[in-house]
């Protein structure tokens, strides 16, 4: 039996690469780590960018993704979102587009979707409205059939988390970025691979 190859394609900003995890895993590097199965190969490519908008995202990501998918490989794409068009004073509907235009683009090349949302921060009116961005977020991803990870609501008022983010000066580290890896690999992640759940 000929081998199965999926082929991952991570883009987002700094936490794909696990800035202020002392592991330097992040959540992405704990997800891959639990991902294997027999007669399957898994590539994995992380492609961030520091404090990049989702309108950023949407501009590049498509050629670079491109770049590492394969003819015959299992393409998939997945879209780390974060908090950076708060300091833009756009409207929710702006990210939104933007968003969309990335799982549209997606769909017409084939190419399968995990949308990971944004993250709560230490600042309360700030998660106020990041709560708005995450739901407009999950909306446009299911309304596409794609997979989304709500990483706000489980977590903003979480106390590890949130004790985690306090002890790093307002960044993820260790423990908030396992608990971004549970929620990932127990909302979808396996089932979206088609690969079985690791024990």
């Amino acid at each position: 039996m000929e081998e199965r190859r999926i082929r991952i394609v991570a883009v987002g900003d700094e936490s794909l690469a696990g800035i202020g995890d002392p592991r330097a895993l992040g959540w992405f590097g704990r997800v891959l780590a639990r991902t294997s199965a027999d007669d399957v190969q898994v590539e994995a490519y992380s492609l961030p960018a520091p404090d990049e908008t989702i309108e950023a995202l949407s501009i590049r990501w498509f050629e670079e993704a491109m770049r590492r998918f394969g003819p015959t490989t299992d393409n998939r794409l997945v879209v780390s979102l974060n908090d950076r068009d708060l300091d833009l004073n756009q409207s929710t509907a702006r990210s939104r587009l933007n968003l969309a235009n990335i799982l549209d683009t997606a769909s017409q090349n084939n190419i399968r979707v995990f949308v990971v949302g944004p993250t709560p921060c230490a600042d309360e009116e700030r998660n106020a409205a990041l709560s708005e961005i995450n739901t407009a977020y999950a909306d446009v991803t299911t309304r596409r059939s794609h997979v989304y990870v709500d990483a706000f609501n489980p977590l903003v008022a979480h106390e590890n988390f949130r004790r985690d983010l306090d002890a790093n000066g307002g960044r993820m580290g260790q423990a908030a970025y396992g608990l971004v890896a549970w929620l990932v690999l127990h909302r979808g992640w396996y089932q979206w691979l088609g690969l079985p759940q690791a024990d």
